[in-house]
């Protein structure tokens, strides 16, 4: 069964034509400064026109009646066709058209507001199925185009102009205008992605033409970029598809592919038009497939939308399923009524005739007219061989051969010229990578020595302000007001045994104090009993509430296992000044160290209300200073660091503690030696700078 729905291609020249800047690349002539604002809206236009619309309206009373006011009047006439206020682009494309023909200029923003008329008022006769007046007007348009060599809107205007064509059922010239645009796509060196309007185009004229592979393969072509096209595109692509299988008497195929573009045209109110000709198509599938309900529910809900805006070519459409509906249910006077009050538009597309010819055959059978009935019988066939002859497909399949040897002649070419660039462009790596080599060869020597110097500079500032702060600790730990504490409180206790205990301890203290000036490390041992020695001096201040514990894993050797100096000293100094000291209550004091496989760790609690950053008890900070710079020092040349933390924790009496924790290597080194591994020295430069 043979079926044209010329509302098709309505849509299709409707939608190629307001492409024009849309489907592909614009250029706006950066001339005035509204020119980006201009750019900007034309590439808003199809997805919000009523924002459009709003936006020129906004500006047109800023604007003096110029080239760049008509400009803005023919792009709210885009807008305006977008939402199918047709009266409205009618009106403002007068208005551009006479300013056209008044201002004698020949500049070249003149000849394109002209082109981008002809263009629009060509859309404007393609909604109306005037195809004739629609091919005049985008001719006109191309040959404004070519006068100031515009190659994008060439482009667009050629695919008006294949569309119009199309509309006329003359196909041969419609696929020779496709060709033409596929052309200059090539020239331009179009990607594929943006080529699909062209493609879809194809895949119409091979549908109309009945050759169905053809037709899929463009259509195969076009689907690949369906997630990039605008809605309108979408719309386009879905609705001819369905055709596709229409033609083919595979309706529940198309009917498929209509419902999916119901759902689609659905989600954007201002697609009114887009809306109604589908339900128009989806009332001719439901016809054909004998569901007349439906059928009669879609036809019912179009008729009167295009009732209200005149369109007959759309009515005359409706009208001949309506005649179909009526024989199919048997109602033979209401087929007959319905005959004599359709539509008779001025002109008809053979599509169109094709389709109301079977349907009026149909009808004059049921009436038992069967010479009226052979006549558009006859009629159809003479339609068909008009449209789909031999002489027709033999054109399109030369003009299909000529582009394909064009086609492939610039694609030598351009890979002739693209191999010539690449010997050029290797060449020129060849050379330049070569100096490049040499230049980075120097520059990395030079910074081999600029690293070794101040990488020996930032050692030796390191050690300077460890011994420092290390001196700088000691003063400031065992400070004067500290001494004469512990020898008064000696001297009245009139010298018995146990000052004289205290006393040797304050003497150990001080000597062991200067004696961990200048060392890196000491045993675990040493260490231990130094912090032991400390306490217990300051244990006399703390009574009688205080408690201090230490819990070490018997399988660790304190004698071999050795530490940094005053790894341990400094964490307890803190925990007794600055947190236990002026505690009320009970306060406690513990060190646990146990082993793992290969680590040691160090766990120092208090209980004295936690650390406080910033607080008045905080101290200058000189002794958590030499751990720090000390650990930086050492990590530096090991593999595996020692890792420090400080954390408030929650004590077993639910107080706020402070938690001092060390994990340490087993094989941890104490030697400053230059590692082979310059990662560890990066890392360590990282830290001090």
């Amino acid at each position: 069964m043979n079926r044209e729905i010329v509302i098709v291609l309505i849509i299709s020249c409707l939608w190629g034509g307001l492409a024009g800047s849309c489907v592909r690349k614009k250029k706006v002539e950066n001339v005035d400064c509204y020119a980006p604002l201009f750019a900007q809206w034309e590439d808003t236009l199809s997805d919000n026109p009523v924002f459009v619309c709003e936006k020129v309206d906004s500006i047109l009373p800023l604007l003096k009646d110029s080239i760049t006011y008509y400009q803005m009047l023919t792009l709210k006439a885009k807008a305006k066709m977008f939402i199918s206020e047709t009266d409205s682009v009618e009106c403002l494309l007068r208005l551009a058209t006479d300013f056209c023909k008044k201002t004698n200029v020949s500049s070249k923003r003149h000849w394109i507001l002209s082109a981008e008329v002809a263009n629009m008022k060509g859309n404007l006769y393609a909604r109306t199925t005037v195809f004739d007046s629609a091919r005049m007007a985008f001719r006109r348009a191309y040959d404004f185009c070519e006068r100031v060599d515009e190659p994008y809107k060439l482009l667009n205007v050629a695919l008006n102009l294949a569309d119009a064509y199309s509309g006329e059922g003359r196909y041969d010239w419609s696929s020779y205008w496709y060709r033409r645009a596929l052309a200059l796509a090539d020239s331009l060196r179009m990607p594929d992605e943006e080529r699909f309007p062209i493609y879809y185009g194809l895949a119409q004229v091979n549908m109309n033409l009945r050759d169905f592979d053809r037709c899929d393969y463009y259509f195969d072509l076009a689907g690949k970029y369906f997630a990039q096209m605008k809605p309108y595109e979408k719309h386009i692509y879905l609705n001819n598809r369905g055709n596709s299988y229409y033609y083919r008497q595979d309706y529940p195929k198309a009917l498929d592919y209509f419902r999916r573009l119901l759902v689609f045209v659905n989600q954007y109110p201002d697609m009114k038009f887009e809306r109604n000709m589908t339900m128009v198509n989806l009332g001719e599938v439901f016809l054909l497939m004998n569901q007349t309900d439906s059928a009669t529910y879609y036809l019912n809900q179009c008729y009167a939308y295009f009732k209200e805006m005149e369109n007959t070519s759309a009515l005359y459409y409706i009208d001949t399923q309506l005649i179909e509906l009526a024989l199919k249910r048997g109602d033979l006077p209401l087929a007959r009524k319905r005959l004599q009050e359709a539509v008779k538009p001025d002109v008809i597309d053979p599509n169109m005739l094709h389709i109301r010819n079977r349907y009026l055959q149909h009808y004059f059978e049921e009436s038992g007219n069967f010479r009226q009935a052979y006549y558009y019988l006859k009629e159809n066939n003479r339609i068909d061989d008009s449209t789909r002859n031999e002489r027709i497909r033999m054109r399109v399949a030369s003009i299909a051969l000529r582009y394909q040897r064009d086609s492939t002649l610039m694609k030598k070419e351009m890979f002739i010229q693209q191999k010539e660039n690449e010997v050029l462009r290797l060449n020129q790596w060849l050379y330049g990578g070569s100096l490049v080599v040499v230049l980075a060869g120097m520059c990395g020597f030079f910074i081999f020595l600029h690293r070794k110097k101040k990488r020996a500079k930032v050692e030796s500032n390191l050690r300077t302000a460890i011994t420092s702060l290390r001196l700088a600790n000691i003063r400031n730990r065992i400070s004067p007001h500290f001494i004469f504490n512990v020898l008064n409180r000696e001297v009245k206790a009139n010298r018995v045994a146990e000052s004289d205990t205290n006393l040797n301890g304050l003497i150990k203290l001080i000597r062991r104090n200067l004696e961990l000036a200048d060392s890196l490390s000491v045993t675990l041992r040493d260490e231990l009993d130094f912090v032991q020695t400390y306490v217990e001096l300051e244990s006399k201040t703390l009574q009688p509430d205080f408690v201090y514990t230490v819990e070490v894993d018997p399988q660790i050797n304190q004698t071999n296992v050795k530490i940094p100096a005053m790894l341990l000293q400094i964490p307890i100094e803190n925990a007794i000044k600055h947190g236990l000291r002026t505690k009320v209550g009970p306060k406690r004091l513990s060190i646990h160290i146990c082993q793992h496989t290969d680590e040691i760790e160090i766990f120092i609690r208090d209980n004295g209300g936690g650390y406080r950053i910033g607080s008045g008890a905080s101290g200058t900070g000189t002794g958590m200073k030499v751990i720090t710079r000390t650990l930086q020092l050492l990590n530096a040349y090991n593999r595996c660091p020692i890792v420090m933390h400080i954390n408030n924790v929650e004590m077993a009496s639910h107080e706020t503690g402070c938690e001092v924790y060390f994990r340490l290597p087993v094989d941890y080194s104490f030697e400053l030696k230059k590692q082979k591994e310059t990662l560890l020295w990066n890392r360590y430069l990282e830290q001090s700078l």
